[in-house]
């Protein structure tokens, strides 16, 4: 078996995970209207719609 002389440049990466809070606090929002929004789509569903049949 031949050995294979290899003079590799390993790059270090330092990757700073940044944490914008506003970023946060509008998907945060965001998602918190869905949730919102469907379980009252939901109850308008049982409340008024399923008793007419």
């Amino acid at each position: 078996m031949a050995m294979v002389d290899r003079n590799v440049d390993i790059e270090e990466r330092h990757v700073e995970k940044r944490h914008d809070s506003s970023m946060v606090a509008s998907t945060f929002i965001k998602y918190a209207a869905y949730i919102i929004l469907t379980f009252g789509v939901l109850y308008f569903l049982v409340r008024y719609v399923f008793p007419m049949f």
